[in-house]
């Protein structure tokens, strides 16, 4: 039994020296140089919540956004649409009267691309299961076609947790492509990549959730699809420069592992409510903003389709949009 406690006690103390090693490393990461040219190029997107696409936001609401959608540098609008059930079905609701504000949209922001955001968030693991079954894959694709159908571009999946490897997911997106057709977009969001080959399977341990992916299971997922999105939210760090750290090495893994042909946002924590997700003092998104110039920096070219993506545009204060645009869409001014 002591020897057992010894064993225990001793793989503790080996994964501290680790975390504290790692947590300098990523410390340091948040310090280097920005280029001038390591900004936006208009290449950006924005989630917006499914309360515009049913027509229950006002004229007036949709005009006072205008400003920030123009100024934004969007290109893309994750436009909520519903949740997709453990069933793979998603309720018509959210996306069946989409027609006026699609037609608004086009009217005011012609250039901007508009996609039906499909979430899922799940409580459990995909470690030993699908995290959808092939008849809940099929529901799902089917779905995104009738969104693509009703007018959107495109549609963005969000769905979470999705283990490293699971076959799943690549399968869905390979039927959503079918569904939706070669002429409409098809976005992921995914979840960050491992810091370190192997890091993901200790942190499911202690954290009770998977948080990351394998560089190669992003390549795998990007490989089916026009767009990824790699999430700044929900990163578990406690400090706003291991935070930006983590940021850092999240851009440049995503720019060496998403293939050329497929474009690149990293998300930029910008809202305050508890029901987007969990709120954190250390993801801000000055942070991300300076983080992505960083890395952007240090990569050392721009690459075509590259850009941040605000979550969410409906919550973002005017303190978080200031620093938005200064971090990213403007920072010479």
């Amino acid at each position: 039994m002591k020897w057992l406690l010894k064993r225990i006690l001793a793989g503790l103390g080996a994964l501290l020296v680790v975390a504290v090693g790692a947590g300098t490393l990523l410390g340091m990461q948040f310090s280097g140089p920005k280029a001038p040219w390591a900004a936006s190029t208009g290449d950006d997107a924005a989630w917006l919540g499914n309360a515009w696409v049913d027509g229950s936001r006002g004229g007036e609401e949709f005009a006072a956004a205008l400003p920030r959608l123009r100024a934004g540098g969007f290109s893309d609008l994750y436009v909520h649409v519903g949740d997709i059930g453990a069933d793979g079905t998603l309720a018509p609701e959210g996306y069946a009267r989409a027609g006026a504000f699609l037609d608004r949209v086009r009217r005011e922001l012609p250039d901007v691309r508009v996609l039906g955001w499909m979430s899922h968030t799940a409580e459990s693991s995909s470690l030993t299961e699908d995290r959808f079954d092939e008849d809940a894959r099929a529901a799902a694709a089917a779905a995104a076609g009738e969104v693509a159908a009703a007018g959107f571009d495109g549609v963005h999946y969000a769905i979470a947790p999705v283990t490293t490897n699971d076959p799943s997911l690549p399968d869905l997106l390979e039927r959503t492509r079918e569904a939706i057709g070669s002429d409409h977009l098809l976005s992921v969001e995914a979840q960050p990549v491992e810091l370190i080959p192997g890091l993901r399977l200790p942190v499911f341990l202690v954290a009770r959730e998977e948080r990351f992916w394998s560089a190669g299971y992003l390549e795998r997922i990007a490989e089916e699809a026009d767009a990824v999105v790699i999430r700044g939210h929900g990163t578990g760090m406690p400090l706003e420069s291991l935070y930006g750290g983590f940021m850092v090495r999240q851009t440049l893994l995503a720019l060496r592992t998403v293939p050329e042909d497929v474009a690149v946002r990293i998300g930029a924590p910008s809202f305050d409510h508890e029901g987007w997700g969990p709120v954190s003092s250390a993801e801000t998104v000055a942070a991300a903003t300076e983080a992505v110039r960083i890395g952007l920096s240090e990569h050392g070219e721009r690459r075509e389709d590259f850009g941040m993506a605000l979550y969410v545009l409906d919550d973002t204060s005017e303190e978080n949009w200031a620093a938005f645009e200064e971090g990213w869409s403007d920072p010479a001014r």
